[in-house]
């Protein structure tokens, strides 16, 4: 799935969008176009397609959201 950051504690990712490649309880790991970049869910909000999603509310492993 491709994310798009729209708000994060750090101000230099906000922007910043890429493929989600990985996936940990509490990290994304993201392939942007400048290189591989992990990010702390609970720090982010996110854009993945239309809908805009608290990184704090899929704090989980992946195989427990479905």
């Amino acid at each position: 799935m491709k994310i798009e950051i729209v708000d994060s504690q750090n101000r230099s990712l906000l922007g910043l969008s890429g493929k989600v490649i990985d996936e940990t309880k509490n990290i994304f790991v993201i392939e942007t176009q400048n290189g591989v970049k992990r990010l702390v869910k609970s720090q982010i909000t996110f854009k993945m397609g239309t809908n805009i999603i608290k990184g704090e509310s899929v704090i989980r492993r992946p195989e427990e959201l479905i």
